[in-house]
């Protein structure tokens, strides 16, 4: 959820770039902002995607699994992007550790917070491998293969 910033700095680099966003107006405010782009902006729910199995050669989640409504709808997601990624690619991403300050960010808004202790364990339940995880004071960063 938001204005796409990480969007604006990962489709430099790239040569496609798909975002889903499940705010159907914030998901509408971006296609508009990136039309004639490298950028397709897919609305829709991350934990149910409508794309082929297999389709993706990596994926990227920044700053948003606390946004996720519970731990299991976190790890159905978690599942639904092993599903649309090739053997091999690599998904990466970042969790804001909980604080006061991610709290005051989150009211009114979802804000369940990932334990990096376990996180690992729910990647390679979900159908991934070779996980590595690291740790600062504000975040945690993750990287995970699909098998």
């Amino acid at each position: 959820m938001g204005p796409g910033l990480t969007t604006d700095l990962l489709r430099t680099s790239m040569q496609r770039l798909t975002a889903i966003e499940i705010d159907e107006r914030l998901a509408a405010a971006l296609e508009q902002r990136l039309a004639g782009t490298n950028v397709a902006v897919v609305p829709g729910d991350a934990t149910a995607m409508p794309f082929a199995d297999a389709w993706f050669s990596g994926a990227m989640a920044f700053t948003m699994l606390h946004h996720v409504p519970c731990a299991e709808k976190q790890d159905q997601l978690l599942r639904e992007v092993r599903r649309i990624l090739r053997p091999g690619a690599v998904l990466v991403g970042t969790v804001a550790r909980r604080s006061i300050r991610l709290r005051l960010l989150s009211i009114g808004d979802t804000g369940v917070p990932v334990d990096p202790a376990n996180f690992g364990s729910r990647l390679e339940s979900a159908g991934f491998a070779a996980v590595g995880i690291k740790e600062d004071a504000h975040r945690f960063r993750f990287q995970a293969r699909a098998q």
